[in-house]
């Protein structure tokens, strides 16, 4: 008889770094897994999916147009009842800190089902921010039997709250895994109107800074301040090129449009495939985010990552010198971002670092773990 497991996933971040796992779970003999997506995001997942070869087995189809966190929560908790019941399974894996990861693991415990939680232990301390990451993965933890941790620091971070050292296990990132297998697959943007233009750029071989920002924190004032600021980049070096795929929400292309938008040297696209993202990060000089996988990624490219937060639960980077916190503050983010333009030997210091968050077999590890715990032949 083989045993049941389900992953719940509901954001592309999330199919990103759950992906290799969920392909090297259904090769398994002895495991019979099965996926179910929330919907979330919706074509952004799918996207990312279809690109992996995936198809789901359960899709909640929860998004709905002016949703709160009030609504995503409950319809997944209603929906998850029924999954549950359905396929009855031994585990159920989650990852990270979305609201689809708290609310199915809330889902699980009330089932009875245990919980493996990818992408455990990281900590801003600040229950605030990111709103709702911090809280949703620090509810997630309390909730879990199995605690996946990218590095040691997540590790300590979990023992110090009082978990029980045998229910942690340093694997790395799972991003890291999808990361290689994409970036040696992809060799430049799909082809289309947009992706003709990125290629153009980056045939160029002018510097691309890559931005991304959609956090909710930064919305209103913070992404004044960040569009502020790359206009201000964008006058004053206008060798640069930005490249900006702007998020579907309306608070983030509100500003980024009326600020932005017109300027010669400053390419606001539409949200990229994760493919074609890769191969932004890949062909990028320099990388702009308030985004946490591409903190994880970017050291893995050679790419400097400058931040706007102020806080970030991926302190490895930040100590191992990748990544540097500017917030969404004009005056920082100019700053940095001149320092690094005109300073070649502090550039090559940030890029010439070794990646905290994994080698690309996080995957294996966790398996080997579930197998062990689940007692598969």
């Amino acid at each position: 008889m083989q045993t049941k497991i389900l992953t719940v996933i509901g954001t592309r971040p999330e199919a990103i770094k759950m992906a290799p796992l969920i392909k090297k779970l259904a090769a398994e003999t002895g495991i019979e897994q099965r996926l179910c997506v929330t919907g979330q995001h919706r074509e952004m997942l799918l996207q990312v999916l279809d690109f992996f070869s995936i198809k789901p087995d359960y899709n909640l189809d929860i998004m709905k147009i002016n949703q709160d966190l009030f609504d995503v929560t409950v319809s997944i908790l209603s929906g998850m009842r029924d999954v549950l019941d359905n396929f009855k399974p031994s585990l159920l894996l989650v990852h990270g800190d979305t609201t689809t990861c708290m609310a199915a693991s809330l889902a699980a415990f009330y089932k009875g089902v245990k919980v493996g939680h990818v992408e455990a232990g990281l900590r801003t301390w600040n229950l605030r921010s990111p709103f709702p990451e911090e809280a949703n993965r620090v509810l997630t933890d309390r909730l879990a039997q199995l605690h996946f941790v990218p590095t040691e620091n997540n590790a300590r971070n979990l023992t110090a709250e009082g978990y029980k050292p045998e229910s942690i296990f340093i694997t790395g990132n799972t991003v890291i895994d999808s990361l290689i297998f994409t970036k040696d697959k992809v060799k430049k943007f799909a082809q289309s109107v947009q992706g003709d233009m990125l290629n153009n750029i980056v045939d160029s071989e002018r510097r691309i800074i890559l931005v991304t920002g959609h956090r909710r924190e930064n919305f209103g004032e913070g992404f004044m301040e960040i569009c502020n600021a790359l206009r201000q980049i964008a006058e004053e070096y206008q060798n640069l090129e930005v490249v900006y795929p702007v998020h579907l929400n309306p608070n983030v292309q509100d500003p980024v449009y009326k600020i932005l938008n017109g300027l010669p040297n400053v390419h606001l696209v539409h949200p990229l495939d994760y493919p074609d993202f890769v191969y932004a990060m890949k062909s990028s000089w320099l990388i702009l985010t308030d985004s946490g996988g591409v903190q994880e990624e970017a050291p893995s490219l050679g790419k400097p990552v400058l931040v706007m937060r102020d806080t970030t639960e991926r302190p490895e980077a930040v100590e191992a010198g990748t990544v540097k916190l500017v917030g969404a503050n004009r005056k920082n983010i100019y700053t940095a971002v001149s320092e690094l333009y005109k300073d070649a030997r502090l550039y090559n210091s940030m890029i010439h670092r070794k990646n905290p968050y994994g080698d690309g077999h996080a995957t294996e590890r966790i398996i080997n773990v579930i197998k062990s715990y689940l007692a598969v032949p």
